[in-house]
């Protein structure tokens, strides 16, 4: 099941609105195939593997991380793949919580005489897909907060220049978590003053879809995020309100619009996660600005933080990176629980969580490091 995981987290990023899934074929302890679900649409982990094997399947046992489906989708179910193939046993990680799958396949490879076993490092396996447990059971996409800071908490110097906050280490593992998932989120203000293209730019890495919360659709059209050749869609969050000549021009240079209902004028944040969840987002990484960061803490919205933290100080006059009204006693201030620090180059890396909740578990862009 370990194996199994390992290939799971190949389809980080480029499974949605699909888990993350990974199977293992093998007999008498030893692997013989291994899969993992690449897109939508495409193969599921156990086909893979089974395809793989061949007919060293028949006999054998298969582990897989989460349920095999027993239900046509977009491909034949999973269940009557195994049963073709003649597995004797199938090891599970996760029930599947879609209320299209859950139980079913576990229960249609039972009632055709193969054993099955559940559970099998199931919060490793639950953990491996709690973005899309979310999505699935919520209608929300996963949250996570990314921030580059100075030591005194500052996002840039007083002048509003951030390039650069973090050093090269750091800034190579925020285009891993770009790669790793499903849209890029930033504020207008950081579009203004940053013009950033938010793609991924590693070997081998894929663009995430790019949003913009922009209430009054004041994105240029001749914005680098609109402008950068990308696969990936740029989308545009605006209230109803918006101007109608300024999402006109929006279009023509290449945006897509998302229609978001407001709260105090502004594009309502949960209403717009709504959204994005309805077009099979399952994460979303925020990059900032402030006062996109700080609509997501205060309006608990987040699941995870990664916050960098270089060793330089910007002064009073620099933006804080949490820009929220706050609390007026530390007593009621906003509990954070951080998971792990390390070292990135000579910037230090604070994973955290909402306090009192999720499971301890990191993707392995980080952990590996």
């Amino acid at each position: 099941m370990a194996l199994a995981l390992q290939e799971a987290a190949k389809g980080l990023g480029r499974t949605h609105p699909n888990p993350v899934v990974g199977a293992v074929v093998a007999r008498g302890g030893r692997a013989l195939a291994v899969g993992h679900h690449r897109k939508a649409g495409g193969p599921h982990a156990e086909i893979e593997a089974l395809r793989k094997a061949g007919e060293r399947a028949r006999g054998a046992d298969l582990y897989v991380t989460l349920e095999p489906c027993d239900h046509y989708g977009r491909t034949p179910p999973c269940t009557g793949a195994i049963l073709q193939a003649g597995i004797r046993r199938v090891f599970v990680g996760n029930i599947d919580p879609n209320p299209l799958v859950s139980g079913r396949g576990v229960r249609r490879l039972r009632a055709a005489g193969v054993e099955v076993r559940t559970g099998v490092l199931r919060e490793a396996c639950e953990a491996a897909n709690e973005m899309w447990f979310k999505f699935i059971t919520r209608k929300l996409p996963w949250v996570v907060l990314k921030a580059a800071v100075t030591l005194d908490g500052k996002l840039a110097a007083s002048s509003g220049d951030s390039r650069w906050v973090s050093g090269a280490g750091s800034r190579a593992l925020a285009h891993r978590l770009r790669d790793e998932l499903d849209a890029v989120l930033v504020g207008i203000g950081t579009a203004l003053c940053d013009d950033p293209r938010l793609t991924a730019r590693g070997p081998g890495q894929r663009d995430p879809v790019r949003v913009v919360v922009d209430s009054t659709a004041r994105l240029p059209s001749v914005a680098r995020i609109l402008r950068q050749r990308s696969a990936a869609k740029t989308l545009v969050a605006c209230t109803i309100a918006a101007p109608a000549e300024r999402i006109a021009a929006l279009q023509r240079a290449g945006a897509e619009i998302v229609r978001c209902r407001s709260r105090g004028g502004r594009v309502d944040i949960k209403d717009l996660l709504r959204r994005l969840a309805g077009r099979g987002l399952t994460s979303v990484l925020v990059e900032g600005g402030a006062a996109i960061h700080g609509s997501f803490l205060e309006g608990a919205l987040w699941d995870e933080l990664y916050l960098f933290v270089a060793p330089k100080l910007a002064g009073k006059n620099g933006p804080s990176w949490a820009g929220f009204d706050g609390a007026p006693r530390m007593s009621s201030a906003l509990p954070v629980e951080v998971k792990s620090v390390e070292r990135v180059g000579s910037d230090l890396l604070l994973w955290a969580r909402p306090a009192g909740g999720g499971a301890v578990w990191k993707r392995g862009t980080v952990r590996s490091r």
